[in-house]
């Protein structure tokens, strides 16, 4: 019954078929053309819905693959932005062999779900360095947010901040960014200066540039050797995702 379905749409949509002497085949009728419809399309919604679920499971994997694809070879084009902005905080081994970027929204639940593993593969992966892309894009506590974590590199104190802050469970708001940051020991006085600083918002627009160019459609994503990752990972994922990079360099 399938085949038959399956030829019934292709005889549908397919172009007019020519015999050897190059006379046209007999065309359906509209009658014809409803009655196919009505069959595959009760073949499809009400006898076989598996095979509808499983063309769009497979369009969607399609779609996911080939977005991934023009992801990594927009990262190849922008490798300078995406690994050597002087302005972006690394922590880790900064002249490690492998190098993992993170882009991540203070405000996002999925980027503090990565945060712990993520802290126990820098502590364990001596061979590891981990730059942090600011993209705030969860609304203006998000922004506020990345501005004090850019500010927090002048006091030298942005690895103590960013991990005290994505540990917070709750969404941040104004006086859980300043109170933590007084908690890790930051002259919050000084924070909120260096904060206006044009450039750290030049930073932040920098990144929402960089992500735009290279396709970041949330946070967080990561970027490991030559894959992308989009979406929270736990540490076996991420282990395994450092280990296969370093297998192909």
């Amino acid at each position: 019954m399938r085949k038959a379905v399956l030829l019934a749409a292709a005889l549908l949509f397919s172009a007019p078929v020519f015999a050897a002497d190059a006379t046209p085949a007999p065309a359906f009728t509209d009658a014809q053309k409803s009655e196919i419809e009505s069959i595959i399309k009760d073949y499809l919604v009400n006898q076989h819905p598996e095979v509808m679920a499983e063309g769009l499971q497979n369009l969607q994997h399609k779609e996911q693959a080939d977005a991934e694809a023009k992801s990594k070879s927009e990262v190849n084009n922008a490798r300078d932005r995406v690994y050597n902005d002087p302005h972006s905080p690394a922590v880790g081994n900064l002249k490690g062999d492998l190098t993992l970027v993170e882009f991540f929204d203070y405000s996002c639940g999925y980027c503090k779900m990565s945060e712990e593993p993520l802290e126990k593969l820098i502590k364990e992966d001596k061979g590891l360095k981990v730059i942090y892309k600011d993209f705030p894009i969860l609304g203006p506590v998000s922004v506020e947010a990345a501005k004090a974590g850019l500010a927090s590199v002048k006091q030298g104190k942005f690895e103590a901040f960013h991990n005290a802050l994505m540990s917070k469970k709750d969404h941040p708001t104004s006086e859980m960014i300043y109170a933590t940051a007084k908690d890790v020991g930051l002259d919050v006085e000084k924070l909120k200066k260096d904060m206006t600083d044009s450039s750290v918002l030049d930073e932040i627009n920098a990144n929402l540039k960089l992500g735009q160019d290279i396709g970041v459609r949330g946070t967080p994503m990561f970027i490991i050797g030559d894959n992308i990752y989009p979406g929270a990972l736990q540490y076996d994922q991420m282990k395994q995702a450092v280990t296969e990079a370093r297998a192909k360099k």
